[in-house]
C-alpha cells in the first residue's frame, strides 16, 4: 500500500506481524534475545528498547543506533535483522529501507497500525473493472496528443477530410485500452466516447470558421530542412551531387596544450615572416637582440608527440653502427689487418743518438713542412722570419710554493739535553722572581720519607703519627698532580685520528704525484679488495679500469703516499697466485700473472675522485672513460704497451 503526501515521493510502510500491542510483543521480543545472547535473564532495558522501535516503526539503521548502546556494532545489526525478519515485513520486499528524513517523519498520534486484507477492498478505491479518475486523465491526455499530431500531418498534407477517422481511431484506442472486464463499466466509458466525440466537434468547427488558416500556411525551412543524401561510391569513399569525392572534415577532442601548441607554430611562422622583413631592411643588425622588460613566465613544457621515439631511433640506429664497428673490427683482427694497423699509429718517432745530426731540426720543421733541407728553396721568400730575438716574459711555476719552505734543524743528543736544562733553569729563575716579589706563595717542602727526620726536626720526634700521614698526604697530593698533568696532555680518540690522518695525508697543492699500473689479470676479489683499501686507508685518489687484459690501476697522491702504495703493487701482494691469458680471453694462451708500472711522474692538479672500479666492454669505451678526464694518454700508452708485446711474442 502506497501513499502521497504533501508530494513527497511514495513509502513503503512496515507492518507489524498480527497487530501485535506492546504487552503481546515484549514477551516474544524477550525470548528472542534470551535465544539470541544465550543468556537466561537478558537486561530489561536492551527488551524495552527493542520493543520501542518495532512499535514506533524505526528503520533498521535507526534500530541499530538505539541497540548500539547495550551491544557492540555487529551484535545489534544481527539482533536487529532477526528483530525484522520475525516482527517486521515490508509492503515490498524488493526495495531497501531508505534514508529517514526529518520531514517524513510523524509524530506517534498520526501512526497507524493496518492489518493486512489482501482480499477486501479498500474505502474509496474502484473496483478491478472500473476505470480511476487517473486512468481517464490519462486517456484524455492522449486522445489530445493524437489530435494535435494528426492536425499538424493535415496542417502539411493540406487533407482537412482525414480529421473524420481520429473520432474512429480515438474510438478503438479507448476501446483497446479498456480491460477485458469493460462489461461491468459501460456507463463510464460511453461517457468517455461522448466526451472524445464533443472535442471533435468543436475541433471541426474551429477549422470551417477559419478557411484562410490552412491556405496561408507555409511550413517553416529551419524546422523541414532536412539532411542531403549520402551518396557513397563502391569504394565507400563519399560523394557530392556532382560525382566528386568529399573529405570530411573529422573534429577530434584535444587537450589545451596541443592547442597552445599549434598557436605558438603559428606565432612563430608569422615571426618569421616579421623577422624576414627586417632583414630585407638595410639598417637592420641580427646581432642585437630586443631585451623585455618584463621576467619570462615559467610554465610546463609539453613535448611534441614523436620526440623521444625519434631520440630512441636515433639511440637505436648508433648503437646499431657500433656493433657493426665492432664486428668489423673483430674480422679485421682475425685477418691480422687490425695489429698492422695498430702498430703503425703507435710507432714512436725516431730517436736520435747524441751526436747524430737530425735531417731537419725540430724548429725548421714547422716553417719547412718537409723532411729534409733539399726541398727548400732559398730564393723563396719566408715570411716572420726577422732578425729580432723573442724573450718571453717569464711566468711563475705552478709547482712553487706560495711560502718559502724551511728545513728543520736537527740537533744532537747533546744538545737536546743542554737546551732542555736552560729551559729549566730559566723557568727556575723566573718563579723564584715571582716568589721573592710576593707574586706567587712559596711552596710546600717537598717532603719523603727518606728525608722526614731531616726536613721536620723535632716535629716528627714529638708526634711521629701525624707527621708520616701528612708526609704521605703530599706524597699522593704529588702524584695525583702528576696524573692528571698526563691525562690533560693525552689525546683523544677523535684527535688521535686527526693526527694519523694528517700524517698520511700530503700537501698536493704544489704538484700530484700519479702512477700507472698495468695488470694483466685482475679478477680474484681479495686482490681487488687489497687494492682498494690500502688506496682508502693512504687517502688517495683514482680508478681502476677492467678490460681483458689491459687492467689499468691509476693512484693519485703525495710522494709518501705512492711509495707505500708502489710496494703494496710491486712486493706485498703476490700476482703470480693467478694465471693470465694472453689476449685477455678464457680461451688464450695461458701465461704467468704480473704487474707492470707502466709510467709515474706529477701533474698540476687531481682528475679523479675517490677510487672507482669501470669495467669496460670496448676499446671505446675505456678510451672515452679517460677522455672525459682529460688523461686519454693513460689509455693510449697502457693500450700500445699492450699491442707492441702481442707483436713481439713469436
Amino acid at each position: 500500500m502506497s501513499t502521497e503526501d504533501g508530494g513527497r515521493p511514495k513509502e513503503y510502510l512496515r507492518f507489524v506481524k498480527m497487530s501485535l500491542s506492546k504487552e503481546e510483543l515484549r514477551p516474544q521480543v524477550d525470548k528472542l534475545v534470551q535465544r539470541f545472547l544465550g543468556l537466561s535473564e537478558p537486561s530489561q532495558s536492551l527488551i524495552s528498547t527493542a520493543v520501542r522501535c518495532l512499535i514506533k516503526g524505526y528503520d533498521q539503521r535507526k534500530t541499530v543506533d538505539k541497540l548500539s548502546t547495550y551491544l557492540d556494532g555487529s551484535k545489534a545489526d544481527k539482533l536487529t535483522d532477526q528483530l525484522f525478519k520475525n516482527f517486521i515485513y515490508d509492503s515490498d520486499s524488493k526495495r531497501k529501507s531508505r534514508k529517514r528524513h526529518r520531514e517524513d517523519e510523524v509524530s506517534d498520534s498520526k501512526k497507524f497500525k493496518v492489518e493486512e486484507h489482501p482480499n477486501l477492498p479498500v474505502a474509496g478505491q474502484p473496483s478491478p473493472g472500473q476505470l480511476t479518475n487517473m486512468q481517464i486523465q490519462e486517456m484524455m491526455a492522449n486522445a489530445q496528443r493524437m489530435i494535435e499530431e494528426r492536425k499538424k500531418q493535415m496542417l502539411m498534407s493540406g487533407a482537412l477530410s482525414q480529421i473524420s477517422p481520429v473520432s474512429s481511431n480515438l474510438s478503438s484506442s479507448t476501446t483497446a485500452a479498456t480491460p477485458s472486464t469493460s462489461s461491468d463499466a459501460s456507463p463510464s466509458l460511453s461517457e468517455n466516447k461522448a466526451r472524445i466525440a464533443q472535442l471533435t466537434a468543436m475541433i471541426q468547427a474551429k477549422l470551417s470558421s477559419k478557411p484562410t488558416l490552412l491556405t496561408n500556411w507555409k511550413p517553416d525551412d529551419s524546422k523541414q530542412h532536412k539532411p542531403a543524401p549520402l551518396i557513397l561510391d563502391s569504394e565507400g569513399r563519399t560523394l557530392d551531387m556532382t560525382g566528386k569525392e568529399v573529405h570530411l572534415t573529422h573534429h577530434m577532442p584535444t587537450l589545451k596544450a596541443n592547442i597552445r601548441a599549434q598557436k605558438r607554430a603559428q606565432f612563430k611562422m608569422s615571426q618569421e615572416k616579421v623577422m624576414e622583413e627586417l632583414y630585407e631592411q638595410k639598417f637592420y643588425d641580427p646581432r642585437v637582440s630586443a631585451k623585455t622588460f618584463q621576467r619570462p613566465r615559467k610554465s610546463f613544457k609539453f613535448h611534441d608527440k614523436g620526440k623521444f621515439e625519434q631520440l630512441a631511433q636515433r639511440l637505436r640506429t648508433k648503437a646499431q653502427l657500433e656493433k657493426l664497428q665492432e664486428e668489423i673490427a673483430q674480422a679485421a683482427k682475425k685477418t691480422g689487418i687490425s695489429s698492422a694497423t695498430k702498430l703503425a699509429l703507435i710507432v714512436p718517432r725516431k730517436e736520435y743518438k747524441e751526436g747524430e745530426v737530425p735531417e731537419v731540426e725540430w724548429w725548421d720543421s714547422y716553417i719547412l713542412q718537409s723532411d729534409n733541407y733539399d726541398k727548400y728553396n732559398e730564393e723563396s721568400r719566408l715570411e716572420g722570419v726577422t732578425a729580432l730575438v723573442e724573450h718571453p716574459i717569464q711566468m711563475k711555476s705552478p709547482c712553487d710554493a706560495s711560502q718559502p719552505v724551511f728545513i728543520p734543524l736537527y740537533l744532537t743528543k747533546k744538545e737536546r739535553k743542554k737546551l732542555r736544562r736552560q729551559n729549566r733553569r730559566e723557568a727556575w729563575k723566573e718563579k723564584q722572581e715571582k716568589i721573592r716579589l710576593g707574586l706567587e706563595p712559596p711552596p710546600e717542602p717537598k717532603v719523603r720519607m727518606s728525608n722526614l727526620m731531616r726536613v721536620l726536626g723535632n716535629q716528627a720526634v714529638q708526634d711521629p703519627t701525624k707527621v708520616e700521614a701528612h708526609v704521605r698526604e703530599q706524597m699522593a697530593k704529588r702524584q695525583k698532580a702528576h696524573e692528571e698533568a698526563n691525562a690533560a696532555r693525552k689525546l683523544t680518540v677523535e684527535q688521535k685520528r686527526d693526527k694519523k690522518i694528517r700524517k698520511l695525508k700530503e700537501d698536493t697543492s704544489t704538484g700530484v704525484h700519479v702512477a700507472v699500473y698495468r695488470v694483466l689479470n685482475l679478477s680474484n676479489p681479495a686482490k681487488k679488495f687489497k687494492v682498494e683499501m690500502n688506496a682508502k686507508q693512504l687517502f688517495m685518489t683514482g680508478c681502476v679500469l677492467l678490460y681483458r687484459n689491459i687492467n689499468i690501476v691509476v693512484v693519485e697522491g703525495g710522494p709518501n703516499q705512492q711509495k707505500k702504495f708502489k710496494r703494496l703493487m710491486l712486493q706485498r701482494i703476490k700476482w703470480n697466485e693467478e694465471q693470465a691469458t694472453k689476449d685477455g680471453t678464457e680461451q688464450g694462451e695461458k701465461i704467468e700473472n704480473r704487474c707492470i708500472l707502466v709510467w709515474e711522474g706529477s701533474v698540476v692538479q687531481r682528475c679523479f675522485g675517490d677510487i672507482v672500479f669501470k669495467l669496460c666492454p670496448t676499446e671505446t669505451f675505456a678510451r672515452e672513460f679517460f677522455k672525459k678526464r682529460g688523461v686519454e694518454h693513460y689509455w693510449d700508452l697502457v693500450y700500445g704497451m699492450s699491442i707492441l708485446e702481442a707483436s713481439e711474442d713469436p
